[in-house]
């Protein structure tokens, strides 16, 4: 009887195992279907980091702004006061991830998060898995990306939703 409920037991345990190793092993979705338009104007792309920077002050955080064209190209740059001056970089790649792989650096840090084949984005040259880089999207095109950095993931994800919305 005992090494009935010690082998059932068992069985349920291997099973939980594979069904969690089964999820963790989920892919890692393809691209949204979002064309690549006329790339971001200096204009709009100022006009993003003014909706980044009014976000971040008013929740008295010192961000990093960088706003990128389709090809991932450097258009505009601001650091607030007080900002650490390493996340000058950070927000430049994950504003640039967001461009070229037109999704939200949010799915790429959620994916690593998940373990298993999300890993494998780890070694994606060009990919940072890091909240804080969002695509910009205009007349349903993408247009260009923001980068935040300064924060926390959190915090660096919603300046940067700020920041695309300012665009629209």
């Amino acid at each position: 009887m005992k090494f009935q409920k010690l082998r059932t037991y068992s069985f349920f345990t291997i099973m939980s195992l594979m069904s969690f190793y089964a999820a963790a092993q989920a892919s890692f979705a393809p691209p949204p279907v979002v064309p690549y338009g006329v790339p971001i104007s200096l204009e709009s792309a100022k006009k993003a980091a003014g909706g980044a920077i009014v976000e971040a002050q008013k929740n008295k955080w010192r961000m990093a702004v960088a706003i990128v064209d389709t090809g991932g190209h450097l258009i505009y740059f601001e650091r607030m006061q007080d900002t650490q001056t390493g996340s000058v970089d950070l927000a430049i790649e994950k504003a640039k991830t967001a461009a070229l792989f037109r999704r939200s650096t949010k799915l790429f840090q959620d994916a690593v998060a998940g373990g298993g084949e999300g890993l494998r984005l780890l070694r994606l040259t060009g990919a940072i898995p890091i909240d804080g880089g969002i695509p910009i999207i205009e007349n349903g095109k993408l247009v260009g990306a923001v980068g935040i950095s300064g924060g926390s993931g959190d915090q660096d994800g919603q300046t940067a939703m700020a920041g695309a919305a300012a665009v629209k």
